[in-house]
């Protein structure tokens, strides 16, 4: 396999797939009712929340694979819900798929040969990664989220 191809296998899985740790995140979401995605548990971020927040920063993986320079999301780290919303919400869980097609679009077109090279960080204050690591750390960062998703629903909804 591939770089890329092992890169969208895993990507997959964490969306629609059948990963070891348990559901997709679009089966989780599919469970999640729209007053559930705003209730908030304690302190912990809603759901809504946490779905802007991995739209962001997919928008930003792209960015970093497309060379652009690694920078917060444009849309922010945890953008604003807003008042509850219901057609936001569907937009919300809409724009996830897309962002993500998208994205697994720049995966399939990625050099294979750039994958080893690292990104471009300006800041200086951060470690560097490559474009591999980059991806593999995103699919991370999109599990540890599903796994809040998931959470949140079971103790909102049980």
């Amino acid at each position: 396999m591939t770089t890329t191809e092992k890169l969208l296998h895993e990507l997959e899985k964490v969306h629609t797939g059948h990963p070891w740790y348990g559901s997709p995140v679009y089966n989780i979401l599919d469970k999640v009712t729209f007053e559930s995605a705003y209730e908030r548990v304690g302190h912990a971020h809603t759901i809504a929340e946490i779905i802007l927040h991995m739209v962001s920063w997919t928008e930003e993986i792209m960015d970093r694979l497309n060379e652009k320079p690694a920078s917060m999301p444009v849309s922010g780290n945890w953008p604003e819900v807003g008042d509850p919303d219901e057609n936001k919400w569907k937009e919300w869980i809409e724009d996830l798929k897309l962002v993500n097609v998208n994205l697994v679009r720049v995966i399939q077109d990625f050099p294979e040969d750039k994958w080893v090279d690292p990104i471009i960080d300006e800041r200086g204050d951060q470690p560097v990664t490559t474009n591999e690591e980059l991806v593999y750390g995103f699919i991370q960062h999109q599990i540890y989220h599903t796994g809040q998703i998931a959470l949140l629903t079971r103790i909102i909804i049980g």
